[in-house]
């Protein structure tokens, strides 16, 4: 199977401007995205709406696509970049370009996935430890997923789920194990192709989550396993914490 990895980047961004033009250990942070990917896969490129983006992309040597200002979400994005590019891919990766620090093995779980040949569409989920804590597990940003015995996704959820109803919460995390969901897509490119055409769905609207758009229309994804941490940059905070996380690497 071919595997094309799509990092959608907008300029906008109404936490954080500018995001992955943002300097990371000397490297803007759409370079570190793009660098992970590149070679894990059998091609990638930047899908952007902004020519200082693009401008950025070339200048450290990526493949780079301009794509309409007009997306609401990643995946509309990455259609449309797949549709410019052409050729013969069977599975559209779908790389956040704000995961500075995403594994060629998180990128090689999600490929396995579709080892199964009836996987439509997949993803990563981390488990949360009780290291973590309750305040890791509450936190609304962090999307919740519950899984079926053969690891598709029942349902994904900004709440805990599931709610346990004997227990006290302050031990959750001890009689349970949660999934914490991890943003990196993957879709049949015919898949992808009618998820994108679906209006959206009244779960998606409640949880402002696009995966339950396809939940809810039937479609399945198939979920892989990470023991890996990252740190996805959403605010100014957030880089903060990604410079002292590249320095520990180091």
């Amino acid at each position: 199977m071919k595997f094309l990895g799509i990092i959608p980047a907008r300029y906008a961004s109404t936490r954080f401007p500018a995001k992955p033009l943002a300097m990371l250990g000397g490297k803007t942070v759409i370079q570190r995205v793009y660098e992970q990917v590149a070679g894990v896969l059998d091609d990638a490129w930047v899908a952007t709406d902004d020519e200082r983006i693009e401008a950025a992309v070339k200048a450290f040597g990526g493949k780079v696509v301009m794509t309409s200002v007009n997306h609401k979400s990643g995946t509309d994005r990455c259609f449309e970049a797949y549709t410019k590019i052409g050729g013969d891919f069977d599975v559209v990766v779908n790389i956040q370009g704000d995961e500075p620090f995403i594994q060629p093995s998180q990128l090689e779980t999600v490929k396995a996935c579709f080892d199964d040949p009836k996987t439509q569409i997949a993803t990563l989920v981390k488990p949360f430890t009780v290291e973590d804590g309750w305040e890791a597990l509450e936190n609304v940003n962090s999307p919740k997923v519950v899984l079926g015995k053969n690891m598709n996704a029942l349902y994904f959820s900004r709440s805990i789920i599931p709610y346990q109803r004997n227990a006290e919460k302050k031990d959750w995390l001890k009689n349970h194990v949660y999934y914490k969901h991890i943003g990196l897509y993957a879709y049949r490119a015919e898949v992808l192709k009618e998820i994108t055409a679906l209006p959206q769905s009244l779960l998606e609207v409640a949880e402002s989550l696009e995966q339950l758009r396809w939940l809810e229309n039937g479609y399945t994804i198939k979920a892989g396993i990470t023991n890996v941490e990252t740190i996805g940059i959403d605010t100014p905070q957030d880089l903060e914490r990604a410079e002292e996380f590249l320095k520990k690497q180091c």
